[in-house]
């Protein structure tokens, strides 16, 4: 089964199983990952906001469109890119998801990377960062690519500012307009780097 296969049957799965998750009442409360099934690049946010659940779709309301228009502006179609988050529900009133609420969205996410094997993560906020990067703030490490152990496998993340982050301040925008525009680059890198020595050993954190 292909990349498009295996993310339809997850999301069968994951719908399959709504009465065992928290926020979920029914089916259709889930806002699946949606793009290319073939994506180098995956972001994942926090969670669904209210024009998310009204339309099923991650990333749509007003950050949504900022990150879909800094997408374009630097190359990526969305339609290239796979966006999803770490927990498929909409928490009430837009309120942080709960370490319970994480976990048990936890094998659903884990599974979409498993399939997509993309090769830049691109963390949006704290809470998707945490899930690779859980000691740093992300003032500090913001548009800095890391390489990490993930479930036994090296993997690159970059983590940014989340686009109603970026909304809210002029700095933090101006930081993930050019957070982004490093993408490129960094896939340029990886690309030359594939099967070399340096990018087997001890890469920790590159800049770019």
């Amino acid at each position: 089964m292909d990349n498009a296969g295996l993310l339809e049957e997850l999301q069968q799965k994951l719908e399959a199983a709504y009465k065992t998750l928290p926020l979920a009442t029914q089916k259709t409360d889930i806002v699946h990952g949606e793009g290319d099934s073939r994506a180098k690049i995956m972001c994942i946010g926090e969670a669904p906001g209210r024009e998310e659940a009204l339309q099923r779709r991650p990333f749509v309301g007003r950050s949504g469109k900022l990150l879909r228009k800094v997408l374009e502006e630097v190359g990526l179609p969305p339609a290239k890119v796979f966006i999803s988050n770490i927990v498929k529900v909409r928490p009430p009133e837009n309120r942080d998801p709960t370490p319970i609420e994480i976990a048990a969205y936890r094998p659903y996410l884990n599974q979409e990377l498993e399939i997509l094997k993309p090769e830049i993560i691109v963390t949006l906020g704290r809470f998707s960062m945490a899930k690779f990067l859980p000691e740093v703030k992300i003032s500090a490490v913001h548009g800095r690519l890391h390489k990490v152990q993930w479930e036994g496998v090296d993997i690159f993340v970059l983590p940014m500012y989340h686009p109603a982050a970026a909304l809210r301040s002029s700095r933090m925008m101006e930081s993930f307009i050019a957070d982004f525009k490093k993408i490129p680059k960094i896939l340029t890198w990886i690309k030359e780097q594939r099967g070399t020595e340096s990018l087997k050993q001890g890469i920790k954190e590159i800049l770019f």
